[in-house]
């Protein structure tokens, strides 16, 4: 489907894209040295103008080397300062036209300055790293750096033969000459800035699981190191597979990958198609399993499913969350309604301070905002029941596949599946501060015993 775009810029990032185009497809080709810390790219970008003709407009890119400039295979005119590549091109381009801009540029890449620390490339001891979220992306690429401005992308990377490059997306192709490698990336499906994942590093590479006919690939990079450790705690992510596909609809992409780098990492980070995890998460008794499903969700929420600017961040948090309880229910571990009441029962202890449906910049990656988020996904399914909870998730899951969408949009998909208004709920759980009441469960119609009981494990 179309990505819907929001009309003026994101309310908690103003600097950050412009809404007066939207791009198609980037297609970088990088080269990365790790000893020296240094890059050098050249995106092209094939981008069409919004409802007005362009007499200007910007990419966002950090503090780098600019080579050269073309639009249209045109110099224009551009200034670089603050963040933001302002190209004027020499002559206005029409409303609705496509046009095509290509940018090179060079030096040594480093995180971007943000209220959550440095964020985009990270230097590793032995590698490197990218996690953008939110407003990341520029650290590495010129890029319009707004959530619902999705594109296609063809990544090629070169480095040292002795790392491994994996990213988002099917590998094309590997070419070696003399010392180096030149991996090249496809991704086929409308991706968020924020989410083009890369890492780089020394890794072994395993599949998880046979996908069989049609089945999903799942590959793991990690070091060599960490495989024990690694083919326990991930033994299950087949399963999660299968399960979330049940639950929410076919996986919206080509190929699932996860990364494990030898640096331990405070969370891990969803890309798309790819999942960063640290060597903190790796402990071999399958401690961060939560967090495994957590990012496999993403691929469904937040990825696929995306939001239009970052007011409605809840809508990819939240459902994670819910993904997490979904999975130890249905695993053999503690039920949906357990897991409600105990983060029911945190929030009530904490500051009532926070609206879910705009939580402001400074609250949008608090740890309630996800257990809120999380709830009223729960407190849907009390309201609605299995059957239709289930039917209302996979159908927004399917029908906004490559889309973005908003908050409005969620309960107005909703309302289309329950018997009876949700009104109140909504504006109690999404748009008021005080937590309401748990609410109580229906008659559950899941299965009796666990559908993917534990395995590899003694217990749950």
């Amino acid at each position: 489907m179309s990505v819907q775009q929001t009309v003026g810029s994101d309310p908690y990032f103003p600097a950050n894209g412009d809404p007066r185009y939207r791009v198609h497809r980037y297609e970088l080709a990088l080269d990365y040295r790790p000893g020296p810390n240094r890059l050098s790219g050249t995106v092209r970008l094939n981008a069409i103008a919004g409802r007005s003709p362009l007499t200007e407009f910007h990419l966002n890119l950090a503090d780098f080397r600019i080579g050269r400039v073309r639009v249209d295979g045109k110099a224009p005119h551009y200034t670089h300062r603050g963040g933001r590549l302002r190209i004027r091109p020499p002559k206005p381009i029409r409303a609705g036209a496509a046009f095509t801009v290509e940018v090179h540029w060079a030096g040594n890449p480093k995180p971007v300055n943000s209220p959550w620390g440095g964020l985009g490339w990270e230097e590793l001891e032995d590698g490197a790293l990218v996690a953008s979220q939110p407003v990341g992306a520029p650290s590495w690429y010129p890029c319009n750096d707004r959530p619902a401005d999705k594109a296609a992308y063809q990544i090629s990377i070169t480095t040292p033969s002795a790392y491994s490059v994996v990213a988002g997306g099917r590998l094309l192709t590997r070419t070696t000459r003399a010392s180096t490698t030149t991996w090249v990336y496809e991704q086929s499906a409308p991706t968020s800035s924020y989410l083009v994942g890369l890492s780089i590093g020394k890794y072994q590479t395993v599949l998880l699981g046979d996908p069989g006919l049609g089945g999903v690939p799942q590959t793991g990079h990690l070091p060599a190191d960490l495989l024990s450790e690694f083919s326990r705690d991930f033994a299950r992510q087949p399963a999660m597979m299968e399960l979330f596909e049940d639950l929410f609809g076919p996986y919206p992409f080509g190929e699932y990958a996860v990364v494990v780098t030898e640096e331990e990492l405070d969370v891990p980070v969803e890309a798309q198609g790819l999942s960063l995890f640290g060597a903190n998460h790796v402990d071999g008794a399958r401690g961060s399993e939560r967090l495994i499903a957590h990012e496999l969700a993403h691929q469904w929420f937040g990825n696929s499913v995306s939001i239009a600017d970052w007011r409605h961040i809840w809508l990819n948090e939240g459902f994670a969350k819910y993904a997490e309880w979904l999975w130890s229910e249905r695993s053999g571990g503690r039920g949906a309604h357990q897991l409600a009441a105990a983060a029911h029962r945190k929030l009530s202890a904490l500051p009532q301070d926070l609206c879910l449906s705009d939580p402001g910049r400074k609250l949008m990656f608090d740890d309630r905002l996800y257990e809120r988020g999380g709830l009223v996904l729960h407190a849907l399914r009390c309201a609605m029941g299995d059957e239709a909870f289930f039917r209302m998730l996979r159908g927004w899951a399917t029908q906004h596949r490559g889309g973005a969408v908003t908050t409005a949009a969620f309960t107005a998909h909703v309302t289309r599946y329950a018997a009876e208004p949700l009104d109140d709920m909504f504006a109690a759980w999404l748009d008021k501060r005080a937590l309401p009441p748990l609410p109580s469960p229906t008659a559950s119609r899941l299965p009796a015993r666990p559908t993917y009981p534990p395995t590899n494990a003694d217990s749950a």
